[in-house]
């Protein structure tokens, strides 16, 4: 027995090895782009284009200058959380109130109306995107702030309802029962009783939402036509203009765009990791 474990030790330490080195190749081939671009980012613009693929060659903020000014970015960063904060407060509001009403209150056809919400998961936002444009134009929402906030939100409301429905589930019904007991209305049991039980499930859904809003592409290129609030996902696409690209503020602008929701993310990864898992196990 005791030679048999030795024989296969240095078979799973090789094994082991194995992991190890395709674990740091794909750390390696995902990592490349980024620190590609941090590097070019902070190049010269002489430097960028003679050496592109070059790593740390020179140092310069100039690339950052151009985009801020000249490609407007300082606009484009005020836009994007303008449309992005509204959206997900909308989104963490609204899903919050319906995983509540579909996990404790009863109400006759209840589960055809929550499978008719889910039902929204399953329908690609490019089959109803031209008919909302026409509707938003009708309303005179097309090119708005409000428009645009809406649409936005509409887009993560069913997973939202979803997600937030399975910590509302596991909630154990003594605890709304005492409430009532003394005397609580529904609204009080809602706010005072449930939503502080599921805070970890509400702050991982409004991580995820924003990061879905910030990174949204399509949305703004549609409904805001005129150019009016527009985000940096957009921006950086109109950015590159011409026959000649300047790939050092491109860079500098892609950073601009992903340092804000990285940060967010890095803060709060404990309380996404938490409601994610959260969610899983309950629901």
């Amino acid at each position: 027995m005791t030679g048999t474990t030795r024989a296969q030790s240095p078979r799973k330490r090789l094994l082991r090895t194995n992991k190890q080195i395709l674990l740091v190749i794909i750390s390696v081939i995902t990592l490349f782009p980024v620190i590609l671009t941090v590097s070019t980012a902070f190049k010269t613009s002489q430097d960028a284009q003679r050496n592109p693929f070059g790593l740390f060659s020179s140092f310069s903020t100039e690339n950052f200058e151009t985009a801020w000014t000249v490609g407007r970015f300082n606009e484009y960063l005020v836009n994007s959380f303008l449309l992005s904060v509204p959206s997900t407060a909308l989104v963490v509001v609204l899903a919050t109130m319906a995983g509540y009403t579909f996990a404790r209150l009863p109400f006759p056809g209840r589960t055809f109306a929550f499978y008719l919400v889910v039902l929204g998961l399953l329908v690609p936002f490019f089959t109803f995107m031209i008919p909302l444009y026409f509707q938003l134009r009708g309303f005179g929402l097309l090119d708005t702030l409000l428009g645009v906030n809406l649409v936005l939100a509409s887009t993560g409301l069913a997973f939202g309802t979803f997600f937030m429905r399975a910590f509302f589930t596991d909630l154990p019904t003594e605890l709304e029962e005492a409430a009532r007991i003394d005397g609580a209305s529904e609204w009080q049991i809602f706010i005072k009783v449930m939503v502080p039980l599921v805070t970890s499930g509400a702050g991982a859904l409004a991580v995820f939402t924003f990061l879905q809003n910030w990174n949204n592409f399509l949305v703004p290129l549609l409904y805001l036509p005129n150019g009016s609030f527009r985000p940096l996902t957009t921006g950086l696409f109109l950015f590159v203009g011409g026959r000649s690209v300047d790939i050092g503020p491109l860079a500098a602008g892609a950073l601009i765009t992903i340092v804000p929701v990285i940060v967010l993310f890095v803060l709060l990864q404990k309380q996404v990791t938490q409601g994610f898992l959260s969610g899983a196990i309950k629901g």
